[in-house]
């Protein structure tokens, strides 16, 4: 069966605008393949289905026996495919009538401290290696976002006191402190770098390609790559998991989930709940090295 070129086009925008990993494109893949079949075999157009279409495809799902959290990922495939395609001039798919089953949500991937630093390390003396540890660093050490990283100015970063200020989701306007060892990167790169990287830089960046333009969200992904594939790091390490290791470390280390969620950005608590596991487990940990009566004879 060839590929709907509009889910071709889909996987394209999920791999550059939205980082994600080759193991999640290969399982929106799978997923929407197993979409395409049943739209075709009802003379369905992807761009015409509403939520009642895919109610038999849904009840399908769990009559063949697929647990509820493969059941929730491939009708969330189907809503995030038809969504983009509302987005794309499509009318509007009504697909989020379609519950999804519950399921528990995963705590994301994180790298040890060990990783992160190896990771950020990487990069050599040359005026790309700056550039790429300033990203690195920045990355790991405020937990920007992508979108956040890429849209920072010379002036977005307070060197003296180690804040940076941040465009997040909604326009909303944030300032992140972040470690001496960022501010370094940052300062490196900017006297013996980024002045070598293209002839016309866009002045309003802070962040530059070999060109000197703005480095995009895509360069980011294939900046992190570039460091992580030498290191023998998953295939699941981009930009996002250098986000989810500063909060899982800042838990880690003691820090209140309010204070996390400020950090990330986050509107809503029950976005950096994910991280509760972390902190029960380090709970946990400390009370079994430090009370004398926390094991059993």
């Amino acid at each position: 069966m060839q590929q709907d070129p509009r889910i071709a086009d889909f996987l394209e925008a999920l791999q550059l605008e939205r980082d994600a990993s080759p193991h999640t494109i290969t399982a929106y893949r799978t997923d929407l393949a197993e979409l395409q079949v049943y739209l075709e075999a009802r003379g369905l157009d992807l761009d015409r289905v509403d939520g009642r279409d895919l109610e038999p495809y849904a009840l399908g799902l769990r009559e063949h026996g697929l647990s509820p959290a493969t059941v929730r990922r491939r009708l969330a495939a189907a809503r995030s495919l038809l969504r983009h395609r509302t987005r794309e001039g499509a009318r509007e798919s009504g697909v989020r009538d379609v519950p999804l089953p519950r399921a528990p949500q995963a705590p994301p991937h994180a790298l040890t401290a060990e990783q992160a630093i190896a990771l950020c390390e990487h990069p050599g003396p040359d005026p790309l290696g700056l550039r790429d540890r300033a990203v690195l660093e920045l990355l790991y050490g405020a937990g920007l976002r992508v979108s956040e990283l890429v849209g920072l100015r010379p002036g977005d970063l307070d060197r003296e006191l180690g804040l940076v200020r941040v465009l997040g989701k909604g326009g909303r306007e944030r300032v992140v402190p972040t470690g001496g060892q960022a501010v370094h990167a940052v300062e490196r790169y900017l006297a013996r770098g980024r002045a070598l990287l293209g002839r016309r830089q866009d002045v309003d960046a802070l962040l530059v390609n070999n060109r000197g333009g703005r480095l995009t969200r895509r360069g980011v992904f294939l900046i992190v790559r570039r460091h992580a594939e030498p290191l023998g790091l998953p295939d699941w390490v981009g930009p996002h998991a250098l986000r989810h290791a500063f909060a899982t470390h800042l838990v880690e280390g003691g820090c209140d989930l309010r204070t996390v969620q400020e950090l990330l950005g986050h509107q809503r608590i029950a976005t950096t709940a994910i991280y509760t596991h972390v902190a029960g487990t380090h709970l946990r940990e400390t009370f079994l090295a430090a009370h004398p009566r926390a094991r059993a004879a």
